[in-house]
C-alpha cells in the first residue's frame, strides 16, 4: 500500500510523537492483535463488535454468521468502517498520577466492507486465520467443500469479509523498562530509587 492511499484524508494525529509510521509495524500489529474491533453504525445507533481477524494479501478479513445485527448493519453500510485493533502492553507507572499511562501499539484501519463471494477467497481468507489462531493444529488444509457445507449452530452459513484500507493510522506507546506496573509495585518502591 501507497503512503499516499495510507493517508489519504486522514486527520492528522495531534501528538505526533506517538505516531506510528512504519507500514512494516503497523502490519506487524495486524498480524498479532488477537481481537479487534469493528466500528458500524446502523439504525440501533453505534455498534463495535469485537471480532477475530486476519490480515492478508493487503487486506483485513473476519467471519461471522450470515444472520443478525452485525450482518445488517454491514449490508446498509454507506460510509467507510473504522477497524481498530490493540496490543496492550501494560501499565506504565509514574509518581506524577497524570504521567501514569499505558504501553501499546494501535492500527486504525479504514475502508469500505465487502462480503467475500468468491469460495476460493473465502476458503483462502479462513485458512489464514486458521493459521494465526491454531498454527500448525491441524494436518490438512481447510477444504472449500467444508466452508461452503459449513453451518453454525442456529443453522446459519458463514460470511467473510474483506476491509481493503482506504487509509490507515497507527499511534505506539512503547514499554518503558523499569517503569511498568506490576502488582505489589509502589509510589515507595520508586522514590527508594531517587
Amino acid at each position: 500500500m501507497t503512503e499516499q492511499i495510507r493517508n489519504q484524508n486522514t486527520r492528522p494525529i495531534r501528538r505526533t510523537v506517538n505516531e506510528l509510521t512504519s507500514q512494516t509495524e503497523i502490519e506487524t500489529c495486524l498480524r498479532t492483535v488477537r481481537t479487534g474491533y469493528l466500528g458500524l453504525q446502523d439504525n440501533e445507533g453505534m455498534y463495535v463488535v469485537p471480532l477475530n481477524f486476519v490480515w492478508h494479501n493487503e487486506s483485513l478479513y473476519f467471519h461471522g454468521s450470515s444472520e443478525g445485527r452485525k450482518t445488517d448493519a454491514l449490508a446498509q453500510q454507506e460510509a467507510p468502517v473504522c477497524f481498530t485493533a490493540v496490543e496492550d502492553w501494560g501499565t506504565i507507572a509514574h509518581p506524577i498520577p497524570a504521567h501514569t499511562s499505558t504501553a501499546y501499539r494501535s492500527v486504525m484501519v479504514f475502508g469500505y466492507p465487502e462480503k467475500v463471494e468468491s469460495l476460493k477467497e473465502a476458503t483462502e481468507a479462513l485458512q489464514a486465520m486458521l493459521g494465526k489462531y491454531v498454527p500448525g493444529y491441524y494436518s490438512s488444509t481447510l477444504a472449500s467443500s467444508h466452508v461452503d457445507k459449513y453451518r453454525s449452530s442456529l443453522g446459519s452459513p458463514t460470511s467473510v469479509y474483506r476491509i481493503t484500507p482506504l487509509r490507515m493510522t497507527g499511534k505506539i506507546n512503547p514499554i518503558h523498562p523499569g517503569q511498568m506496573f506490576y502488582p505489589g509495585r509502589t509510589i515507595q518502591d520508586d522514590r527508594k530509587l531517587e
